[in-house]
């Protein structure tokens, strides 16, 4: 069986939609804040889904793409969040630890009072050793490629 051009443009429009739809789900049944890397996450996930709502209503060629790229800078930020929250490198220092050497005492305690309550570069759940990062660039990363393939179908 073989998926029409438009079924894949559904399916990843749904993807991108339950992507979101997970996320609220962890947030708000399970109570795991997101940080700000989170949210960026979610952004180009609301893209792919309005590309693929116009590409099944108006066609043509270039939608597709647009979908596909949204769903590689999600799948980038992914990787990006992954290697913070491993400590493989620095994330924003808006919503990480950063470095408090030479800090004195009250610009150590102006930095804790102003630091955001939820950390990039902390892990609040994982499965199988990987993390909500991890899964999304994995998963995003592999439906731009499918949105490639859809973009490239006859219609």
């Amino acid at each position: 069986m073989t998926l029409s051009r438009n079924h894949l443009i559904l399916l990843l429009t749904g993807f991108s939609v339950s992507m979101i739809l997970g996320a609220w789900v962890f947030q708000y049944v399970f109570g795991y804040p997101p940080c700000k890397l989170c949210y960026y996450q979610r952004y180009p996930h609301w893209a792919a889904a309005g590309f693929g709502i116009l590409a099944l209503l108006f066609g043509g060629v270039l939608l597709p793409y647009l979908a596909g790229l949204s769903a590689a800078v999600t799948g980038a930020i992914g990787i990006y969040h992954s290697g913070v929250e491993r400590k493989l490198w620095d994330g924003p220092a808006t919503c990480t630890s950063g470095n408090i050497g030479g800090l004195s005492t009250d610009e150590l305690f102006d930095q804790i009072m102003s630091a955001p309550m939820i950390r990039c570069d902390e892990i609040p759940w994982e499965m199988f050793g990987l993390t909500m990062a991890n899964l999304n660039a994995l998963f995003s990363l592999g439906a731009a490629l499918i949105w490639i393939f859809a973009a490239r179908q006859k219609t």
